[in-house]
């Protein structure tokens, strides 16, 4: 009996090794991950042999190849005919900025242009908020006053007192005739189920979710959200940023306590865009055969004169667009660099592109919460934000609450807000959208709320990260080990 059961046990385990090895082999030669990624996956494999293969399969498919996103045929020709023009004019030198100093930054746009297929439009005008309250008491008021359409998604929508007054106005406009579509990422609005909207959609509203599981309480995509904050109202009004829908965005939750992002309320032809981002994530999850105005980029808005491209990426694209801009901001640099972010776990090109700012003399300062609302990431952060102090870097530690705005700004010129953090799961796992922003004013009020902040902080010196404790230090050392997992 005993023998049976020691060869049982070591046949299983052969084909345990066996199985890893295959998989290794596999990640290595057919799924060309980021090296620091492929060893990671490695040595979860074969440390936690079972435990492993199952995380690989939920946490690691590739997806890059699947064309999820699809435009049509004649909305493509025209998007290209349409860049086509820009970038020529940007080569022949006959754009006109409307900002001289915008200038300056025509390969940054053009690199948007090539690899996100971004028009740059110059009549936007833009309203930055940082408060929840103020944000969604200006989005009920646009949405009060739609007449023809309101394309609404989230990747956390809460079934809580702010998400049912959302979904009432909604369903307002519906009953009124007003198109009404409303997209949610099926894990981080799992709690919106057809039930709770069974009067939006007996009014008329449209529903679907982005990545729905095929079997229950089993999602094959757990690991790629769509992570978009992106509301388009009438065609005319965009709302894009940091802002999920729930009460804690209100600052009503008390273990998080007031919460702090940043987002925008956009005018201008940047709109259009923002629409076609929304439509071809609608087609993709509703199958609906819904279309893209064919006028969206030969018709200006003329709202104002800020500049703005609108930059998407996903796990869809091997190109990481918005880390790319990121890495553009932060090289074009001459004088600062402010950023904001819940969570910074940069990959290797962040990291070294930041180093190099520092050890360059500019002014770098990045701004993190004090309190974790997920713990591995958040001591990931620590870990990276050490390298950063010993370059030069001043860190400082958001106390009035929970920091959750995803802005940098550079020069006081351009910046970016959106929805994107500085971390791998943004840069490669989540589909994202960021609004990249080409203005003085727009910028320089940034960098107020940015000093303003620096007032509600702490600054994390050397010193003080020097006498953390021998058990933050073990906790920084294993979430930086799984960081590229995150």
């Amino acid at each position: 009996m005993i023998n049976s059961i020691v060869i049982y046990t070591a046949n299983a385990l052969s084909w345990l090794f066996i199985i890893n090895f295959i998989i290794s082999c596999f990640i290595i030669f057919l799924e060309r991950k980021d090296p620091s990624s492929t060893l990671a996956w490695i040595m979860i494999l074969f440390l936690v042999p079972v435990v492993g293969i199952l995380l690989y399969i939920l946490f690691s498919q590739n997806i890059y190849r699947k064309k999820i996103f699809r435009f049509k045929i004649l909305e493509k020709r025209i998007l290209e005919s349409s860049l086509k023009n820009q970038i020529d004019a940007f080569k022949s030198n006959t754009f006109t900025f409307k900002q001289k100093e915008i200038e300056e930054y025509k390969s940054m746009i053009h690199l948007h242009q090539i690899h996100s297929n971004s028009l740059f439009t110059q009549d936007n005008q833009i309203e930055i908020f940082t408060d929840g309250k103020e944000k969604f008491e200006e989005l009920l008021l646009d949405i009060q006053k739609a007449e023809n359409s309101i394309h609404m998604m989230y990747f956390i929508f809460q079934n809580d007192t702010l998400g049912k007054t959302i979904i009432r106005a909604l369903t307002e406009k519906a009953n009124e005739g007003v198109e009404v579509r409303l997209l949610l990422d099926a894990m981080g609005s799992k709690n919106i189920t057809l039930k709770v909207l069974n009067e939006f959609t007996q009014a008329g509203g449209k529903i679907a979710y982005f990545f729905p599981s095929r079997i229950k309480l089993f999602n094959l995509k757990f690991n790629y959200r769509n992570h978009r904050k992106l509301v388009v109202i009438d065609g005319k009004i965009g709302y894009i940023g940091g802002f999920n829908v729930g009460n804690e965005y209100l600052g009503e939750k008390k273990k998080v306590g007031y919460w702090r992002d940043t987002h925008i309320k956009v005018l201008g032809s940047a709109v259009y865009d923002m629409q076609t981002r929304f439509i071809l994530d609608w087609r993709s999850a509703s199958k609906e055969d819904l279309d893209i105005s064919l006028g969206y980029y030969n018709e200006p808005m003329l709202s104002g004169h800020t500049g703005i491209q609108i930059v998407s990426s996903g796990p869809d694209s091997i190109h990481q667009q918005i880390k790319l801009g990121y890495l553009k901001l932060i090289s074009s640099a001459k004088k600062n660099i402010y950023i904001q972010t819940p969570y910074f776990v940069p990959d290797d090109s962040i990291l070294e592109a930041l180093k190099v700012a520092c050890l360059s003399g500019l002014d770098v300062r990045i701004m993190i919460p004090c309190r974790p609302d997920h713990a591995f990431v958040y001591w990931a952060t620590y870990s990276y934000i050490g390298e950063l102090l010993n370059a030069g870097a001043k860190i400082y530690i958001y106390e009035n609450g929970f920091l959750h705005s995803k802005m940098i700004c550079v020069d006081g010129i351009v910046a970016s807000i959106g929805t994107a953090n500085f971390d791998i799961r943004s840069f490669s796992l989540n589909f994202e959208v960021n609004a990249f922003i080409y203005d003085k004013q727009a910028t320089a009020e940034l960098e107020k709320i940015f000093l303003k902040d620096m007032y509600l902080s702490s600054e994390m010196t050397k010193e003080l990260y020097m006498e953390r404790l021998l058990s933050i230090r073990f906790k920084e050392s294993i979430s930086r080990l799984l960081s590229n997992l995150l």
